[in-house]
């Protein structure tokens, strides 16, 4: 049995060494004193990050990610799956799951040397998502993976393998949904009813009406000091540069706790000399005191602000299962290239299998993201947006959940980025003409350049062809082998 004295003594400790981080400053729990946040150099000239949603859902590797919750929903596929797969939900139940989540084969510096492969500069693993299961060693919760399953330190691990490679370490937290994850394993005879397994599955409270609502079903204040103690957990015991929150954070009852949390996060942080980020969603925080995160979409124009897009290799789920639909290589290095161009970052999702290996399909599509940044990085890394974009004909569709809604680019769709006397455009599909022609850098346009010296196509040695019209710069790249992956030019 639980001592319950202890816990209360715990959660009292916590909280007095959260508001004593915070009473030393230099920033303090209010969004005025947050919006003194600077976004760090060091994240804007990244520009790509590899997240991992790697936990007990990967067993059932059904669904998605989401499986924990839907097996408990009567009615869906994963409820009826769960059932004539595994048997009644107060039989086997998600906890279940844990016995199986092994990760026998998870090799921290194998992930780490392919995601350095693939071109990425930071790394964020999920570290809690909804389910509830930590896969980290905490000392709030019994349901970790240093206790349970792997009984290994994931986040740990992985945390010393990617600072080892002279990489940036991440990580997210998904906790706020857990307040109404598991409320359908309530209406009926289930093991979300049994009073020993409440330190998991509770509170399982009524999910709300809208999940997109900022005031429907606000947790309560014991739920909401967990969660900050949770999240200052984290921080503390893997100082991560980047902290990234999902949604749900958005409902006003976290208003309070977010401040804190901003607070005591950026006031250790000055502790460490290090510079950080925090990731939110829609309107949690106030713009200017942390970097907004669009859900699996874009921006149609040049933001203001820095800005990050996270998205999956796969279109219908973000951890592993048996039957994904993968993005092709080529669609995934577009979309960089047109978030780079408006200001942004690319944090692109991997799910790992149970056992730890990350699945071959996910490798190849690295690789080759890999391989093209190799050549082409110069026009990605520590770039800067220019006076416009781009051009072209195809409009990507601004907003969350529309990665898989655009058009398929074509040979006048151009973007470009500047670094020092050196501006970048970058075509995202190769002429078959054999001809480039750039309406932005024509003589009399508004973007026009005072001078160009030099057009030269990265990684290709042939000397170019080009002369700068009125209208248009052309480029003649007849004498260039023609790459089906998007292609930078160089411009002095």
């Amino acid at each position: 049995m639980r001592d319950n004295r202890s816990d209360v003594l715990k959660k009292k400790e916590m909280r007095q060494k959260i508001d004593e981080v915070i009473s030393k400053g230099p920033f303090t729990d209010t969004w005025k004193s947050l919006l003194n946040y600077k976004i760090p150099q060091w994240y804007e000239n990244a520009k790509f990050g590899i997240f991992i949603h790697w936990g007990v859902y990967s067993v059932p590797a059904f669904g998605n990610e989401w499986y924990p919750r839907n097996m408990y929903q009567q009615g869906t596929p994963e409820f009826k799956h769960h059932i004539k797969t595994y048997g009644s939900q107060n039989r086997f139940g998600y906890k279940d799951f844990i016995l199986m989540f092994k990760a026998e084969k998870f090799d921290p510096k194998a992930w780490v040397d392919l995601f350095e492969k693939s071109g990425a500069r930071y790394v964020i693993p999920v570290a809690e998502h909804h389910d509830g299961f930590q896969m980290y060693d905490s000392a709030l919760s019994r349901w970790n993976a240093a206790n349970m399953g792997p009984k290994k330190d994931i986040i740990g691990e992985l945390a010393k393998a990617v600072r080892e490679r002279g990489m940036v370490f991440g990580l997210s937290s998904h906790r706020a949904e857990h307040w109404w994850f598991f409320d359908g394993g309530l209406e009926f005879d289930s093991d979300v009813r049994d009073p020993y397994y409440m330190d998991f599955y509770g509170p399982a409270k009524a999910s709300p009406k809208d999940l997109g609502s900022i005031d429907d079903n606000p947790p309560d204040e014991e739920f909401l000091e967990n969660w900050l103690h949770r999240a200052c957990e984290l921080v503390d015991k893997y100082q991560p540069q980047i902290v990234w929150f999902d949604w749900w954070i958005q409902n006003l009852a976290f208003k309070p706790y977010l401040k804190k949390f901003s607070a005591y996060y950026y006031n250790r942080a000055a502790e460490w000399n290090k510079e950080v980020v925090i990731n939110y969603k829609n309107s949690a925080f106030e713009e200017g005191t942390a970097v907004l995160d669009v859900e699996r979409g874009q921006f149609s124009d040049i933001q203001q602000r820095f800005w990050q897009t996270d998205t999956s290799l796969s279109k219908n789920s973000w951890g592993y299962i048996n039957n994904h639909d993968y993005k092709e290589s080529n669609d995934i290095i577009c979309a960089l290239v047109d978030i780079v161009s408006k200001n942004g970052s690319l944090l692109l999702n991997i799910g790992p299998k149970p056992d730890g290996t990350i699945p071959e399909p996910e490798q190849r599509i690295l690789m080759e993201i890999g391989r093209w940044l190799k050549v082409n990085g110069e026009a990605i890394y520590g770039t800067r947006p220019w006076k416009v974009y781009g051009e072209g004909p195809t409009k990507v569709v601004e907003g969350a959940f529309t990665d898989t809604h655009g058009s398929m680019f074509v040979c006048d769709d151009i973007r470009f980025t500047i670094k020092e006397d050196t501006l970048y455009a970058i075509i995202l599909k190769w002429p078959e003409n054999g001809r480039v022609t750039i309406k932005s850098l024509g003589r009399k346009s508004p973007f026009a350049l005072p001078s160009i010296n030099k057009v030269e196509l990265v990684g290709c040695d042939i000397p170019l062809q080009w002369n700068c019209r009125e209208q248009a710069l052309i480029i003649d790249v007849t004498g260039c082998k023609p790459t089906k992956y998007p292609a930078t030019f160089r411009i002095k």
